[in-house]
């Protein structure tokens, strides 16, 4: 074999393209459904749901994705990866058609919950078929246009939400799902080629029954604290029950001659590090994005529409540096890009605390560029090291355990800083909400939300709430903004100690876990 010798598959970047419609349409239905919760909640428009309803039709997709995200990547290695693609498009599909036809809360959240099994067979999928058709060289120049899709689908999710619902039904934000899908089905089943592990060796059934169990009790005990306090029993039985089960998971797979998961990976800096940044940037910028919606819209008065608009320069940013991000590797080597781009994104976070009411609209879009900008520049980095610490043929394992961090430490950074948000909007805005009748006093200290709704019921008094509401918010946005800040920072911490530098062009192709781990045993 000659030395410069292209190991890609011949039709690589047309099957990318295929990948990343794929990846688009997983990533944009969950921004989507964001904006349409006011209108599920109408019982002449929507379906008149609750918002415990509403709740979990959000969280039945976000529990069942993360759950089987590690195992359906192990399980894509094994039976073949365009086979799992496929089943997940028709299952995503199938259970969109049915999402937008529901007759009922009960129904909708039944539906989205299958759309979490179609999304979690097709995520991890997408980037280990990239791992398998193109060259190393190529590779990190193909993940960064995978992860600039990611970031382009959270931020026009919330644009293209808006604009179906300002001229169609609400089923409309589901069933735009079906034709996308159905072109994905066709192209992939043309296009991408198969590939499983050639040794899988045995199947570890207890380690997989253990990632579910303990993933799933972990995922629900986060969200349902985030939604309703961390003060129950229930709460903490199921974080920890889950964090039991995971350290149980962990301690079998040590042991085990057949497991699913290496533990030993996370003794290799090359490894380890990128997935602590990658959970700890999710953490962080979820939770962002979660309160700047409301700021948008409720502190600020834009439509749905407008606030998805307002998310458009994070998008051209992921569009415009994330297929870039490889070409800066190269050069100055993945420490020194990760670190630039942890920078950004805290400077971008932290902007958040100083924003008010009053603060220009272009402060704000600067901020979300920044972010985009910063986040272009570590994802990608972040997740070509975690794949080439793997063969081609384990590809399935590191593109599980990259997505489950980021789907886990997204909810976590949801819970905590929404939880952050939500008591110091309460002590701030007690003064003013004693004052009012019992039912607007609950109402207008539940959320921000909650305080808009009493105050249309309160004539002259309305203004005072709002006014209250609104500084209470701004002032809990501050705080969520600084500890959002604070731990993109730690990322730094991560990535100078143990973030390798740059890529060595003569070290040899035997996987980097493989070398390392022999250097220390």
């Amino acid at each position: 074999m000659q030395p410069h010798e292209n190991t890609g598959h011949p039709r690589r970047w047309a099957i990318l393209g295929v990948l990343v419609v794929s990846l688009l349409v997983v990533v944009l239905d969950n921004t989507i459904l964001n904006v349409a919760l006011r209108t599920l909640a109408d019982p002449v428009h929507g379906l008149g749901a609750s918002q415990g309803e509403l709740e979990w039709a959000i969280n039945s997709y976000t529990l069942v994705f993360a759950g089987l995200l590690f195992t359906f990547g192990i399980l894509g290695d094994r039976a073949g990866r365009r086979r799992f693609l496929l089943i997940g498009l028709v299952l995503f599909g199938l259970s969109s058609l049915l999402s937008a036809y529901a007759q009922s809360p009960g129904q909708l959240i039944a539906a989205r919950a299958l759309m979490g099994v179609g999304g979690a067979a097709i995520m991890p999928v997408t980037l280990s078929i990239i791992s398998n058709v193109f060259d190393p060289r190529e590779r990190g120049r193909a993940i960064g246009v995978w992860a600039g899709a990611v970031g382009l689908a959270v931020a026009i999710g919330p644009i293209l939400g808006g604009t179906l619902l300002e001229h169609f039904w609400w089923g409309s934000v589901f069933l735009i799902n079906v034709p996308v899908v159905a072109l994905g089905v066709l192209l992939v089943a043309l296009l991408v080629p198969e590939s499983r592990d050639p040794r899988p060796g045995r199947v570890d059934i207890l380690g997989v029954l253990l990632s579910v169990i303990g993933l799933v009790a972990l995922t629900y005990g986060i969200i349902d604290g985030g939604e309703h306090g961390f003060g129950r029993p229930l709460v903490w039985a199921a974080i920890l029950g889950g964090v039991a089960v995971l350290a149980w998971f962990v301690e079998h797979e040590r042991r085990s001659d057949h497991p699913s998961l290496d533990v030993r990976l996370f003794r290799v800096p090359r490894f380890a590090a990128p997935v602590a940044i990658v959970g700890l940037v999710f953490f962080a910028a979820m939770g962002v994005m979660f309160f700047s919606s409301f700021y948008m819209q409720l502190v600020r008065g834009y439509s749905p529409l407008e606030t998805g608009l307002f998310f458009l320069p994070f998008a051209v940013a992921q569009l415009v540096f994330a297929p870039r991000s490889a070409a800066m590797v190269r050069r100055y080597g993945g420490r020194a890009v990760a670190t630039v781009g942890l920078v950004l994104t805290a400077v971008a976070l932290a902007a958040f605390a100083f924003i008010d009411a009053a603060t220009p609209i272009w402060v704000v879009l600067v901020a979300f560029f920044l972010q985009g900008v910063g986040m272009a520049n570590i994802m990608p980095p972040a997740t070509e090291s975690i794949m080439s610490a793997l063969p081609r043929e384990k590809a399935g394992v590191g593109s599980a355990v990259s997505n489950t961090v980021r789907q886990i430490a997204g909810a976590l950074g949801v819970a905590v800083l929404g939880s952050v948000l939500s008591a110091v909007y309460r002590q701030d805005i007690a003064t003013v909400a004693d004052a009012l009748p019992a039912p607007a006093r609950e109402a207008a200290t539940e959320s921000v939300s909650g305080a808009y709704a009493a105050a249309a019921q309160l004539g002259p008094a309305a203004p005072r709430l709002i006014a209250a509401a609104n500084d209470a918010f701004v002032s809990a946005m501050h705080w969520a903004a600084a500890i959002s800040a604070v731990v993109a920072a730690l990322g730094i911490i991560v990535v100078l100690r143990w973030m390798p530098g740059r890529p060595d062009a003569a070290v040899p192709a035997t996987p980097v876990a493989e070398r390392e781990l022999a250097a220390t045993t």
